[in-house]
């Protein structure tokens, strides 16, 4: 990749902190990205539905605020790894706060907080809901981009019609019924398959890359998403 691989919304941010309004654009964008998977971590941490999007809400809206990226660094290389920590530092603090005032303004109990308990004893739950959820969501989001790329291009009908093949679906529609939509032949639908595939590959790559600050890091990014996506 060229130099302007580095103008990536996670650079953008990193570079700036999120000083000006390039960046604020940029870093709002990422949280639109990452909500889902950070809903995913604070429901696996043991918050119902509601208190789980209540909190994700404050904390994007931190994060949001200005300030909260002065830690970041393009060294650091992904926004991902950046926005778990935060967050879970976030939680932590919004825990004690809980416990603090479960406590009386300070006065000791002697109960064990079940909630900080269970997330230690599964410490890595919460990790693997934010990771899975991510690589969905990295999914489903370059399907949107691709579905732009081709609408534009006039070919909303034929990405209507291979889409299964991009998906888990393609075992129950018959390459003959996609071939009988689009007036083709068969092998020609083989072939339209194998180059949709491949431009979803380049999407994904692409919405990858705007999370992290080395042309190389996208490797490491796409094999932690396959390997969300196998657990």
């Amino acid at each position: 990749m060229t130099s302007s691989f580095h103008d990536t919304r996670w650079t953008l941010v990193s570079r700036s902190r999120g000083s000006d309004t390039q960046a604020a654009a940029a870093l709002n964008e990422l949280c639109e990205a990452y909500y889902a998977p950070v809903v995913a971590f604070l429901r696996r941490s043991g918050r119902e539905d509601d208190a789980a999007r209540e909190l994700a809400h404050d904390f994007f809206a931190k994060l949001l605020a200005g300030g909260a990226m002065d830690g970041a660094r393009p060294e650091r290389g992904k926004f991902r790894s950046y926005l778990l920590g935060a967050l879970k530092h976030f939680a932590a603090d919004q825990r004690d706060k809980k416990r603090a005032e479960k406590r009386g303004g300070g006065v000791e109990h002697a109960e064990i907080d079940a909630e900080h308990e269970m997330a230690d004893l599964a410490a890595e739950s919460p990790d693997w809901a934010f990771d899975r959820q991510w690589a969905l969501t990295v999914l489903a989001r370059s399907l949107s981009r691709l579905e732009a790329e081709m609408t534009a291009e006039g070919k909303d009908a034929h990405f209507e019609a291979l889409k299964p093949w991009l998906t888990t679906d393609s075992d129950s529609t018959p390459q003959a019924t996609a071939a009988e939509k689009l007036g083709m032949s068969i092998e020609a639908v083989k072939v339209a398959i194998h180059r949709l595939r491949k431009r979803f590959r380049d999407s994904v790559k692409a919405e990858i890359g705007q999370t992290v600050s080395e042309a190389g890091s996208v490797r490491e990014e796409l094999d932690a998403l396959m390997s969300a996506l196998r657990k």
